[in-house]
């Protein structure tokens, strides 16, 4: 595997127009020193960047992911997108991590149009964090046809968590700190496992399936579930029609 200093990272960087990029600009021009892994897509706010576009990053093989935006209270836009943003990124550092992707690949972090230094600073900082973890998916033990199969199943289940957010996980206040209490606190945990873990886990068994039968072995070792989580898995989706078991074969298969 690829380690330290002969590894190069592909990270891609969304930076809001108004602070983020600007603090990008006056990094270049200032001739501030950062490594030149970054590849930049210019947003005109952080709160742009959703969920799908990261997955997507991660699909199409960046080892990290970086959100820049303005400070809370600064943004630009009355609707204060940066919270927006705040939430995405704890949001998607839960689904990394029930997908077994190391959430530290993605960060976001606040920067001002005048901190040229402390964008060179985040990214010196961001950009050694990848390069200890690896390529993506070898940093983490997982082939590649099962990172391509979570990453499917994550980026697939972008829009009900979009839904889950807007109905159940909403701060009661637009602080910074309320947000991140709230994010990392037991309730967020509880909610995000009830309602979207089990759906992530039937996209996965779907995905292999569609690929050809397995058994419950097989999907096991896929998933990297035990028996009895994987047939608590399947078990509904035979019920509901979507799955076949081929008693012959000791197989399931798609309906």
């Amino acid at each position: 595997m690829e380690r330290g200093s002969q590894f190069r990272p592909k990270i891609l960087g969304f930076l809001c127009n108004w602070c983020a990029y600007g603090g990008a600009d006056l990094c270049g021009v200032s001739r501030y020193q950062y490594p030149p892994y970054l590849r930049v897509v210019r947003v005109m706010c952080s709160g742009r960047v959703d969920m799908g576009f990261v997955l997507r990053a991660f699909q199409n093989g960046m080892d990290g992911v970086f959100v820049g935006g303005c400070w809370p209270g600064e943004c630009h836009y009355i609707t204060e997108g940066n919270y927006d943003a705040l939430a995405m990124m704890h949001l998607t550092k839960k689904l990394l991590r029930e997908i077994g992707i190391n959430p530290e690949r993605m960060r976001l972090a606040w920067v001002s149009a005048s901190e040229g230094v402390r964008f060179a600073e985040i990214m010196n900082e961001f950009s050694a964090k990848v390069r200890e973890l690896g390529p993506l998916g070898k940093g983490e033990g997982l082939d590649p046809q099962t990172l391509a199969v979570r990453l499917e199943a994550a980026a697939k289940l972008v829009p009900y968590i979009r839904l889950v957010e807007r109905e159940r996980l909403r701060p009661p206040v637009r602080t910074e700190e309320a947000y991140n209490e709230f994010f990392t606190g037991e309730e967020a945990d509880r909610i995000f496992k009830e309602l979207v873990v089990s759906r992530l886990v039937e996209n996965e068994v779907m995905l292999l399936l569609r690929k050809g039968p397995r058994s419950a072995g097989d999907i096991c070792g896929a998933l990297g579930l035990t028996i009895s989580e994987a047939l608590g898995y399947v078990n509904p989706l035979v019920r509901d029609g979507l799955v076949r078991y081929d008693v012959e074969h000791n197989r399931f298969a798609l309906a």
